[in-house]
């Protein structure tokens, strides 16, 4: 009996899947030329002119997109992708200072150097979880080979967008191995292509102690109390007076500024802050020479490259 129910059963399933067949083998044809015309509506649309003007923004992802097709076109082949991550940060700042670096530099990188747009933020870094990571200490994070992969999906897909120049640019120390392992793998997988496309890790950008300490205290003459070079002063914080700068011109609630002056501790590593005023402007001058020591290595990373 229980035989004889399975066959009842099984029977209308196996005449529902040969009339599905057959209607398949019939439609084959009109299926293909229903998807080839859905391609050439979906390219009709794509290249279709604007009837409204676009906006004043080097933000990838701020764009419609004809507004995007339209400044490809125009020349806007080339693109920063910015790396920041999520860290601990001691009790003044937010624990994403490097995305709010890359927020305020990128978009003065790619307005000075012209016909430039960045992309997406890369928000998070690579790190590795653990027993020694507890809540507010730092992260989230990605791990090494992850964030390896992120980044050489984004360049190889802003490379298919229409970019022939793509540059990694990070705000911390522990993200360059990531950037350049993603550039040198994208530059060897297309060293044949006709395309001619770059993929460069600019070190440069990271210039916290490279430059910008070296500025305050040199040429500034201002005697902040941390040694060039290093990431902690004498204020025992992972914290230092050109970040604070640059996060104040940026969002001064970003260092908890208002707080700060409530509860007199407006000061780094011995240096008092004056006034808001006073921080900003001085984050205008560091992030100005920021701004200008990426432009010259990019600049000089060009000029190695031979002429199309």
């Amino acid at each position: 009996m229980r035989t004889t129910w399975m066959v009842l059963l099984t029977m209308p399933l196996l005449a529902a899947s040969a009339v599905s067949s057959a209607s398949a083998q019939a439609t084959g044809g009109a299926g293909a030329t229903d998807r080839a015309a859905q391609a050439a509506q979906r390219a009709a649309a794509a290249n279709k002119p604007r009837t409204i003007d676009g906006i004043n923004t080097v933000w990838l992802e701020e764009l419609t997109q004809p507004e995007f097709r339209d400044m490809i076109k125009d020349g806007y082949t080339t693109v920063l992708i910015m790396t920041g991550g999520v860290e601990n940060n001691d009790g003044n700042l937010q624990m994403n200072k490097h995305n709010i670096n890359n927020k305020l530099l990128g978009e003065m990188i790619a307005r000075k150097m012209g016909k430039t747009l960045v992309a997406p933020l890369v928000t998070l870094e690579p790190g590795n979880a653990g027993p020694t990571i507890q809540p507010g200490r730092a992260g989230p994070m990605l791990s090494q080979a992850t964030y390896a992969a992120l980044l050489y999906d984004m360049g190889n897909y802003l490379r298919s967008m229409g970019f022939t120049e793509i540059y990694y640019l990070g705000d911390s120390g522990g993200n360059a191995r990531g950037m350049q392992t993603a550039a040198d793998s994208l530059t060897k997988v297309y060293a044949d292509s006709p395309d001619k496309v770059s993929f460069t890790h600019v070190p440069e950008y990271y210039n916290h102690t490279s430059v910008v300490q070296p500025y305050l205290q040199n040429d500034l003459k201002i005697p902040e109390g941390i040694k060039i070079g290093a990431s902690t002063g004498t204020s025992g914080l992972h914290e230092e007076l050109g970040i604070d700068a640059t996060m104040a011109l940026a969002d001064p609630q970003s260092i908890r500024f208002a707080q700060r002056v409530k509860a007199g501790q407006a000061e780094i590593n011995g240096i008092k802050f004056e006034s808001l005023q006073w921080l900003q402007e001085l984050g205008r001058k560091v992030a100005d020479l920021r701004v200008t020591t990426t432009i010259t290595a990019i600049t000089a990373y060009r000029a190695t490259r031979p002429k199309p």
